[in-house]
């Protein structure tokens, strides 16, 4: 069989329109993990953004979000590093479990959410760019990322909640990809996180990465912690677990850390301050937007179930403050702009908004710690 994603004469919606359906993931699965992006064609991220563009072309205009300068004398002597972080919810879970009761399911239609999702990411081209709640990763992020330069790694969920929905594309999980021609891969670890001693159902991605331009070392992690309320303990455990298995990559905090994530968790809980105390000496980059740098912001998931309207501060870039600053980071969607039936919506694709910020190497970094 001849799996074609397209070559540079075609027009790139034949690559958008030809990412296989949910169905054909599993007859096509041998062809997939066959797919060398080597040898396929790359793609100009302008001209996969205009095909996204005439996909949506009947939907509202994505959203205006600004960046927000942290640094007053952000000069550096290399380019920042772009990290972008983004639970992009789940086709199965969006379709068939969350019961976004003001969402029309006209709204949730791959096709088109998936361009949604990708016209997000191309408009803010992160460097290194981290998901949660992937159920798409083979047929859509690996051959179009991959396509755009990035190495892409997936660790799905051992017992993923999609694949109890009819017609799932197979189970969720993170991901997490980077600029080839800006980082080399030094190391990669799949994390399957414990509470108790016993292995849960979550997991986490940390790779070690070689900066070209300045020479340094860096870990960068995702991970997406167990949801609900009742299970803050479970939490909590497993934020240690992920905290142990990062001082030991780090060598305990020489090797500057980056860790992205949905914790499932307000700044309330243990899991939160568990990563405010560590010895990792980390801070979350999203509290330098409050007016006095202290305070997470009002919301990052708003969403309207059954149940009622949630919304909830759940997601986090967190960086080590002694070796990194952070010189700006992404401008939330206001209330306004989110609108009263919340999200997901035609305008925006997930219940979760994404968070990007922009790093650079601190001249000094063992002096603070």
């Amino acid at each position: 069989a001849v799996c074609s994603m397209g070559n540079s004469t075609s027009r790139l919606y034949s690559v958008l329109a030809k990412t296989l359906s949910s169905g054909a993931v599993s007859r096509h699965q041998d062809c997939l993990e066959q797919l060398d992006p080597a040898r396929l064609d790359p793609i100009d991220p302008k001209d996969l953004l205009e095909e996204c563009q005439i996909v949506l072309q009947k939907r509202p205009p994505r959203f205006q979000r600004h960046f927000v300068s942290l640094r007053k004398n952000a000069a550096s002597n290399h380019r920042p590093i772009r990290v972008m972080q983004w639970n992009i919810l789940a086709q199965a879970l969006g379709e068939g479990k969350d019961n976004f009761v003001q969402c029309p399911m006209e709204a949730l239609k791959w096709e088109e959410r998936k361009c949604l999702i990708l016209e997000e990411i191309l408009a803010y081209k992160p460097d290194i760019l981290c998901l949660q709640e992937v159920d798409h990763y083979f047929d859509t992020f690996e051959p179009l990322l991959s396509r755009l330069g990035y190495q892409c790694t997936f660790f799905p969920k051992p017992w993923s909640p999609c694949l109890d929905v009819e017609r799932n594309n197979g189970p969720d999980g993170c991901a997490m990809f980077f600029l080839k021609e800006r980082f080399e891969l030094v190391n990669s670890a799949n994390i399957r996180l414990t509470a108790m001693k016993l292995k849960t159902n979550q997991v986490a991605i940390a790779q070690t990465l070689k900066c070209h331009e300045t020479g340094r070392l860096f870990c960068i992690a995702v991970t997406h912690l167990k949801a609900r309320t009742g299970w803050e303990r479970f939490r909590s455990a497993q934020g240690c677990d992920l905290l142990q298995n990062l001082k030991n990559i780090t060598q305990g905090a020489k090797i500057p850390l980056i860790v992205c994530g949905d914790f499932n968790a307000e700044p309330t809980e243990e899991v939160y301050r568990e990563f405010s105390n560590s010895s990792l000496n980390l801070n979350s980059a999203y509290k330098l937007l409050s007016p006095d740098g202290q305070s997470e912001p009002p919301y990052t998931t708003w969403k309207i179930r059954p149940s009622g309207e949630c919304r909830h501060t759940l997601d986090y870039i967190w960086y080590s403050q002694h070796a990194l600053n952070v010189n700006s980071a992404l401008g939330l969607l206001t209330e306004e702009q989110i609108g009263p039936n919340r999200l997901p919506s035609f305008n925006y694709p997930s219940d979760h908004l994404s968070l990007v910020c922009d790093f650079s190497f601190n001249q000094d970094p063992d002096r603070l710690l």
